[in-house]
């Protein structure tokens, strides 16, 4: 595999939650900062064997915006 995609959204606990697409690996993170780190540690725990793991992880943020028209 080359590359995955992570969908992240903010949680509304606060925080961002992130999912990967095609696989079961989820995390979260109370920054973005922390959020990277924890979906690279589920990475590590995911994929046992390196040759397995993706040489790209692209994040795509999700933002929810209501727009009101009337």
């Amino acid at each position: 595999m080359s590359e995955l995609i992570f969908l992240v959204e903010e949680s509304t606990e606060g925080g961002y939650i992130a999912e990967a697409l095609g696989h079961s690996i989820y995390t979260d993170g109370d920054n973005i900062e922390e959020l990277k780190k924890n979906i690279m540690d589920a990475l590590k725990c995911h994929f046992d064997n390196s040759e397995l793991a993706p040489k790209i992880i692209r994040l795509h943020y999700v933002r929810d915006e209501i727009l009101s028209y009337a």
